[in-house]
């Protein structure tokens, strides 16, 4: 694809995010995830970053959160609300799979509706099982794949298993 291509792409993906964020508020969806302050997160595919701002409020000044993404203009986009709102505790990482993050550093991995675009979804799946915690948490959510695909995708190299099923998340646990 196109830088011009993947631009346009990203900016439609954006202003349609910004409408499904006024019906369902993303605190609201991450209540789900259960983050505490002081909590090190991950939004992995962070797209405009409405997940990891709303997840900054949640871990506070004492937590961090890293907004990852292929796109750079997802990256800019984060950085440009993150500096806006004077958030110094967001870090940005370009990759489309490598946190480049040190081992069991992260507290919760947020995987919202990008695990169907993923073209070795088991590589990343055990790059998120090594930089979480061991009593870590990976929410996931995917509107584009069906709930059976959803179990099976994540647990079946048994990495993960489902701890609780939410309204609109799923939370899965190391094994």
């Amino acid at each position: 694809m196109s830088r011009l291509m993947s631009n346009i792409h990203f900016k439609l993906m954006a202003m349609t995010l910004r409408f499904r964020d006024i019906f369902h508020p993303p605190v609201e969806i991450l209540q789900e995830a259960g983050i505490k302050p002081g909590d090190l997160v991950l939004d992995f595919g962070c797209g405009p970053g409405s997940f990891s701002l709303a997840a900054f409020k949640m871990v506070g000044e004492e937590g961090k959160v890293y907004a990852l993404d292929v796109y750079p203009l997802a990256l800019k986009s984060v950085q440009k609300k993150s500096r806006r709102k004077g958030r110094q505790n967001i870090e940005v990482i370009s990759s489309d799979g490598d946190t480049g993050l040190p081992d069991h550093i992260l507290d919760v991995v947020l995987v919202y509706d990008v695990f169907h675009e993923l073209k070795v979804p088991d590589v990343v799946l055990a790059e998120l099982a090594r930089v979480l915690k061991p009593d870590g948490i990976l929410s996931f959510s995917d509107h584009h794949l069906k709930e059976e695909d959803i179990l099976s995708g994540i647990t079946r190299k048994g990495i993960f298993r489902l701890l609780r099923k939410g309204q609109r998340t799923y939370t899965f646990q190391k094994k």
